[in-house]
Formats: structure tokens, C-alpha cells, sequence
């Protein structure tokens, strides 16, 4: 049997763990509070936040479009657009444990994004102007919780190729920051309150984390069963 490249600089699966048990401290923090309604006065002042009189966002109009733009960055066409692209780089890079991963952990976060606005049940906010089609429960924040788990879940992925220690900071800091700003973008857009956001943030970094310290080696079994399948199948020569 082949052996499988790998990348020797991925994260220690026991800082995974740690990062992943505070984001699931945080995220079951707003799960408990938000039914509760202990966070509606936090929620409202952040919604209505740096608004007009006609409650929609200050600032001119050209920034509507941008905020759109960045948006759009959590939405599904994009993320799996990035996954796909970033997943047959990993192949060419040989990488094919890290691609593995990469995938299980984007495909499993939007199904577990899904079960928990099923069970919340939350509405959208209606105080001001949606400035952006949304549909669905609004907890937690599906944009948040998947450009959270894609995008870490790419900067740890690649920042596993690098030897250089602020390389792979660099990589994490750059993905927890665009992930952070599509979640303020989706407040911005009036379609969720800022309790959504965070939780749905701490929820698709958990799990970014989560699948980063569980899932390496279910990935890895996936690939070497895939490969003893493959070279049971190709007849061997005399």
C-alpha cells in the first residue's frame, strides 16, 4: 500500500481541542441566553447602531454594494466554489489527507448549521430595513457559522504546508478576520440580530477546530481503504 503524504505542520490536535471547547463555551452561552430573551437589549442597541433616521445604515451608497460583496462570501455558491478550487489544490499538492478533511469538515458544518436553526427557531429581525434577500431561521446565522468553519477550516489546512510558525498565524488570524467580517456584515444588512452572528461565528470556528482534532484520522481511513480498493482492483502484472 502507498503511503499517504503528510503535512507535517498541521495544528496539535490537542490545541485544536482547546480552541474548539472555548468557541463551545461561547456559542452554549448564547444558545441558553438567547431563548431566554436576556439577550434583547444587547441585540437591539447593535441593531439599530450607526443608523439614520430612516433606520438604515450610514454611509454612502457604494458601500451597500461592497457589504453585499463581502457577504456574499458566506453564502453557499461561494463557499463551495472556495472548497472545490481549494480542495483539488490540496490534491495537486499532494495533500489528499488534508483535501479529505478540508471537505468532511465544510459538508458536516452546514449540516449542523442546519439542525440548530431547527431546533431555535429564532425569527429575523424586523426593527429595519432587510437590505438583502434572507430566508430561514435567524439563529444562529448561517453566513456566520459557515464562512467561520470554511475558512478556518482552509487556513488550517494550508498553513499545515509551512515550516514558518508566522506563516501558519498569519493564515489563521487572515481567515478569523474575514469570517468576523461577514458576520458584521449580515447586522449591517439588517437581516440578523448580533446574537446570531456571534454565536454562529463561535459555532463554525468550534466546529472548524472540532473537525480539525477529530476528523484527521476517519479522513485518513477514508483514504487508505479508497486506496486498497484502487489496488485491488488494477490487475497485477506477471
Amino acid at each position: 500500500m502507498n503511503t499517504i503524504p503528510k503535512a507535517p505542520h498541521r495544528i496539535d490536535p490537542r490545541k485544536a481541542a482547546m480552541a474548539a471547547t472555548l468557541c463551545w463555551a461561547g456559542f452554549a452561552a448564547f444558545v441558553w441566553a438567547v431563548p431566554t430573551g436576556r439577550t434583547q437589549h444587547f441585540d437591539r442597541i447593535g441593531l439599530l447602531f450607526w443608523r439614520a433616521g430612516d433606520l438604515r445604515p450610514l454611509g454612502p451608497v457604494k458601500l451597500l454594494e461592497w457589504v453585499r460583496d463581502l457577504t456574499a462570501m458566506g453564502g453557499s455558491l461561494l463557499i463551495t466554489l472556495f472548497t472545490t478550487l481549494a480542495v483539488v489544490a490540496l490534491i495537486w499538492l499532494r495533500c489528499r489527507r488534508e483535501a479529505v478533511l478540508l471537505a468532511l469538515t465544510v459538508i458536516s458544518g452546514s449540516i449542523v448549521n442546519t439542525l440548530l436553526k431547527a431546533v431555535v427557531g429564532r425569527p429575523r429581525p424586523e426593527i429595519v430595513p432587510h437590505l438583502t434577500e434572507a430566508g430561514g431561521a435567524s439563529f444562529p446565522s448561517g453566513h456566520s457559522f459557515n464562512s467561520a468553519s470554511t475558512y478556518i477550516a482552509l487556513a488550517l489546512a494550508f498553513a499545515a504546508l509551512s515550516p514558518r510558525a508566522g506563516v501558519r498565524h498569519t493564515l489563521i488570524a487572515g481567515a478569523v478576520l474575514i469570517s468576523l467580517t461577514i458576520a458584521w456584515s449580515r447586522v449591517w444588512l439588517g437581516v440578523h440580530w448580533p446574537s446570531d452572528v456571534m454565536a454562529g461565528w463561535l459555532g463554525g470556528a468550534a466546529w472548524a477546530f472540532t473537525a480539525s482534532a477529530v476528523l484527521y484520522r476517519p479522513a485518513e481511513v477514508m483514504l487508505e481503504t479508497a486506496e486498497d480498493i484502487r489496488e485491488h482492483d488494477i490487475p497485477h502484472r506477471p
